[in-house]
């Protein structure tokens, strides 16, 4: 009898989750006895993308030494981050306006959900600007940014200490092997951890179901499927153009990565398939160096899913409450988007904390979130399987930007992959 795969283990998990949610709604024993087994896998995860990161990138980077090249490198991947993200924001005010999701909705049959824990994040990020971003890259303390999961930081100095260690030459060979260790010992972890994803998934479903049942999508279901269609447009039109240019089969990419998109759908977190990410578009045929750089920082930068959405919601709540965006209004909302969206992926909730923080500087009452919040984890969903897809396009992209992409190695690893 032929395995079933892990792609269709954790969809059952799943569809599963789904099915107990929904008979048990309204039930809070579905989450005292689920929660843990979620939490306990998404800490699993979280526990092992620190030192994957750290350690691909030393190797990486000590294995090319080149400084100019790095720099090439991250300057083409910050500028393709910005037009990308810019485009999805766009995408999202457009179908805003196209689709007017807020239009006619009745505010009193809304539940409203308390989002007061998001409101302290929200200050601070309102005086985040990108002069702070890129200064914050900049640890003080690197055990400090690897204990607060901050990824900027952890890049930085990942990057530094792989230039030194390829600068020492000789000296530096243990470390490198050392290095080169902890990289295989996490990537075999990390398969281990993957077996009891449909574990994972079938809990942080069926605790979701469970909480907001299927019938809190009835009344918010003309944003529910905006924000799906908006989000397959772009995968399938922008981001499918995007492969086209450089060559790639943006279908290709997404058959490679079935696995991954199931579960950061499942789970709404895109940590949880960060170093799968890294291994998959190597095997696509990314050098090991752009993929170690690439994938990990748009974690930060190139969040698609999410700038498209807090686009489309921030003009949504607008139209829920009347409130006529003009043009100018629209401008000046992209133009701070360009700014609250970057640097902050670590932060619980991102998509609502940057919300938060931008709804008032255009005049939107904050309040609306409220109204949305208790469905965010079905948009979250959504938005996170959008950035998956984006940034593990990123990297193909710059791959073939720099002239590095192994493109025999493509057919072969989506074959065996599927």
């Amino acid at each position: 009898m032929k395995k079933i795969g892990l792609a269709w283990q954790i969809f059952i998990g799943l569809v599963l989750g789904v099915i107990v949610g929904a008979i048990f709604f309204g039930n809070p024993q579905v989450t005292t006895y689920l929660q843990p087994i979620g939490d306990i896998f998404l800490r699993l995860i979280k526990m092992i993308v620190v030192p994957i990161v750290i350690s691909t990138i030393v190797i990486a980077v000590a294995g090319t030494g080149d400084i100019k090249q790095l720099g090439k490198v991250g300057g083409k991947t910050l500028l393709y981050f910005e037009i990308i993200t810019t485009i999805a924001i766009l995408v999202g005010l457009v179908a805003a306006n196209v689709f007017q999701p807020g239009a006619g909705v009745d505010m009193d049959k809304l539940n409203k959900t308390d989002i007061n824990s998001y409101v302290d994040t929200a200050e601070q990020q309102e005086s985040h600007s990108m002069v702070e971003t890129f200064v914050n890259i900049v640890p003080t303390n690197p055990i400090a940014a690897m204990a607060e999961g901050n990824m900027l930081a952890i890049i930085f100095f990942s990057l530094v200490l792989g230039l030194g260690i390829s600068a020492i030459g000789e000296k530096g060979k243990p470390v490198l092997a050392f290095f080169q260790g902890i990289a295989d010992a996490m990537f075999y972890v990390t398969n281990q951890i993957m077996k009891f994803a449909p574990f994972g998934v079938f809990a942080l479903i069926g605790v979701t179901v469970s909480k907001f049942g299927i019938e809190s999508l009835i009344p918010l279901g003309k944003l529910v499927l905006s924000v799906y269609g908006t989000m397959i447009f772009f995968i399938v039109v922008v981001l499918g153009l995007v492969a086209k240019i450089v060559g790639f089969n943006l279908f290709t990419l997404i058959k490679t990565l079935k696995e991954e998109l199931i579960l950061a759908y499942s789970t709404a977190s895109s940590e949880t398939v960060l170093p799968k990410i890294m291994e998959k578009v190597e095997k696509l045929g990314v050098p090991k160096h752009i993929a170690s750089f690439v994938v990990p920082t748009g974690y930060s930068f190139n969040l698609d899913g999410s700038t498209l959405y807090q686009a489309l919601a921030a003009v949504f709540i607008a139209q829920m409450y009347g409130i006529d965006m003009s043009i100018a209004d629209q401008v000046s909302l992209v133009l701070v988007l360009m700014v609250t969206s970057k640097g902050i992926a670590g932060v619980p909730g991102v998509s609502f904390v940057v919300l938060l923080a931008t709804l008032g500087t255009v005049g939107i009452p904050v309040e609306g979130l409220a109204f949305i919040a208790g469905i965010d984890r079905i948009l979250d969903m959504a938005r996170t399987a959008v950035n998956v897809v984006g940034n593990s396009l990123a990297a193909i992209v710059i791959a073939k930007w720099e002239g590095k992409f192994q493109s025999e190695k493509a057919p072969q690893a989506a074959e065996n992959i599927s």
